[in-house]
């Protein structure tokens, strides 16, 4: 996977953990989560995720920017502005894998939930056109 083969709009397709006996169970924004990641070619990263219903935004919306970084296949984001502040000036790591045009980003959570400390997935699908088009007729 190279630089260029990410730049560009993708949409979450899911966000799950593994729990600690390996099954997958539905990540902290729910079973149908929405979410756009935009990488530019210029080293910027933009995505915003959120759980679909009503709820407190803290509790319903996760959103982050700052530059991005590929090498190999490890996936850095380096936070500089933050719907959760904590997260701001952090560094995520995440293992990355490109499948045509499915990209899984699989990382460790930033901070233990119950006292473990879950692997997250991440899965986006490369937005297409007609998506585009979509949210500019909402």
């Amino acid at each position: 996977m190279t630089p260029l083969e990410v730049v560009g709009v993708w949409r979450l397709a899911s966000y799950t953990e593994l729990d600690e006996d390996g099954s997958t169970v539905a990540g902290p924004l729910g079973e149908a989560p929405e979410g756009l990641l935009i990488y530019t070619a210029d080293g910027h990263v933009a995505v915003s995720m959120m759980k679909t219903g009503d709820g407190p935004s803290r509790e319903t919306f996760m959103g982050y920017s700052g530059r991005w970084l590929l090498a190999g296949d490890e996936m850095t984001h380096e936070v500089v502005v933050s719907a959760h502040p904590r997260m701001a000036g952090t560094r995520q790591v995440r293992r990355a894998a490109l499948d045509g045009r499915t990209l899984s980003l699989r990382g460790t959570a930033v901070n233990p939930v119950g006292g473990r400390t879950p692997e997250r997935v991440l899965t986006w699908r490369r937005a297409r056109d007609e998506d585009t088009r979509q949210l500019e007729k909402e």
